[in-house]
């Protein structure tokens, strides 16, 4: 086994990260939907070298259009285009395990692999607003733990889907026999949620399956994505919390067979980035003057389920106002973390709002990229991350920054790849192709005695 490696992924949203990004003026407040603006990103990533780049998803529209950008193309469609436009770099997208079926969704993600030659990943989600729920269906957003249920089924359905062709399956022998039918396999699967005989439409992809992402940092998203999961995208803010987070999910990881190694964990950071401090500081205090209060108050009073008014900007929460943890069934764990984050550092109102202006909770890092870097590698190298979701504040000028000047530091420390080595996301990762587990195991040949 090499030397230790950092991971990188570029998570792209829109202009950028920080809420009050689109209102800059080098911002396009209408890039979201323009299929440059993301080709262009990706191809800056790829530059970088980045494992992979990542696109969230909720399949619903904001009630508060009017204070950011809030369209967004489908992720497979707009990853589908990105796989053209490049050739190396990882492809991940988000997609609800609550609002999707797994056939559907496991035949669109088999298709972006073989499109990509090996490139795709999925980011395993529940979602958590109510929003969404309501344009399928449903009039109220099911429990936390409901949600979680159907998604430990859906992924496990998707892997036998993906498994239902084997990797020889396909002859194209030209006298008559295009694939060999006893190599395709219906899976029969009768579950809690879930009916389904297959087998897929789609041939057994180039990664076998795309790389299984999963967000989620409750208990329940946890025991989901020790299971499952081969990268790990958590918002932490302290090295302690990192640090515990890190090894929980190692520990249950391995509980389940698996690897420890098999399982990355990269937390977000949002670098703001200088070619000085007080630089750095600038371009963070022009951003914090954008935010518009009454849009970021909506925001935290709905993440905290609570009442807020812009009176309330220059005041502590108290304690007695919050509701519990188990109270909450939208995003447990986020909400945690503000709430942790607000008690330890004692912040206002306004403070919390320009806390998680920036990543929404993700941890924001001001500085220069040596600065940078130093905070990278002591969290990489204190075992609290194999890598980074990294978040610029503005795009594309915060991840070019990052590529021509925090990326040079990383590669000559030793801790970040010069070049691609491999073709496929699960070879960036590191990541062994999974076996299939309808083929048949070829025999040993006897040993003459």
């Amino acid at each position: 086994m090499g030397e230790r490696k950092l991971h990188l992924n570029a998570f792209l949203m829109n202009v950028g990260h920080h809420e009050a990004a689109w209102r800059l003026p080098e911002s396009d407040p209408a890039a979201g939907i323009g299929v440059d603006h993301y080709v262009n990103l990706a191809r800056i990533a790829e530059r970088g070298t980045f494992d992979s780049v990542f696109l969230a998803d909720t399949p619903a529209l904001r009630a508060d259009v009017g204070q950011r950008p809030a369209t967004s193309l489908e992720p497979t469609v707009l990853l589908t285009a990105l796989a053209t436009a490049t050739s190396r770099i990882g492809l991940i997208a988000t997609a609800s395990t609550t609002y999707n079926e797994p056939y559907n969704l496991a035949r669109r993600f088999a298709s972006l692999d073989h499109v990509s030659g090996g490139r795709a990943g999925w980011n395993i989600v529940t979602n958590a607003v109510v929003e969404a729920a309501r344009n399928f269906n449903l009039d109220e957003l099911p429990s936390h733990h409901a949600r979680y249920r159907r998604a430990e089924e859906f992924v496990e359905v998707s892997q036998k889907l993906w498994d239902s062709w084997e990797d020889d399956a396909e002859v194209h022998d030209k006298s008559g026999v295009w694939a060999d039918d006893r190599k395709v396999h219906a899976i029969d699967h009768r579950g809690e949620h879930f009916t389904i005989r297959g087998p897929l439409n789609v041939p057994r992809s180039p990664q076998g399956y795309p790389l299984l992402v999963q967000a989620g940092s409750s208990e329940d998203g946890k025991a989901v994505a020790g299971r499952f999961a081969e990268a790990v995208f958590t918002a932490q803010q302290t090295l302690d919390e990192g640090k515990a987070f890190y090894a929980d999910l190692k520990e249950r990881a391995q509980q389940h067979g698996r690897d420890p190694d098999d399982i990355k964990i990269l937390p977000g950071i949002v670098p703001v980035i200088g070619s000085t401090e007080a630089e750095a500081r600038r371009l963070e205090s022009d951003l914090q003057d954008h935010i518009v209060h009454s849009y970021a108050l909506h925001r935290l009073a709905t993440l905290l389920d609570v009442e807020l008014t812009e009176e309330d900007l220059d005041r502590r929460l108290r304690p007695e106002e919050l509701p519990g943890e188990d109270q909450i069934e939208t995003a447990k764990s986020r909400y945690t973390l503000v709430v942790d984050l607000a008690k330890r550092e004692d912040l206002t109102v306004r403070e919390i709002i320009h806390r998680l202006g920036g990543g929404r909770g993700h941890r924001t890092f001001t500085g220069t990229p040596e600065q940078i870097a130093d905070t990278i590698e002591h969290w990489f190298t204190s075992g609290a991350a194999d890598g980074f979701n990294v978040m610029p504040a503005v795009l594309p000028s915060g991840l070019e920054s990052f590529v021509d000047h925090v990326v040079p530091i990383l590669r000559r420390r030793g801790l970040f790849r010069t070049e691609y080595t491999g073709r496929t996301l699960r070879d960036h990762y590191g990541l062994r192709r999974p076996a299939n587990q309808f083929a048949q195991p070829e025999a040993v040949p006897a040993q003459l005695s």
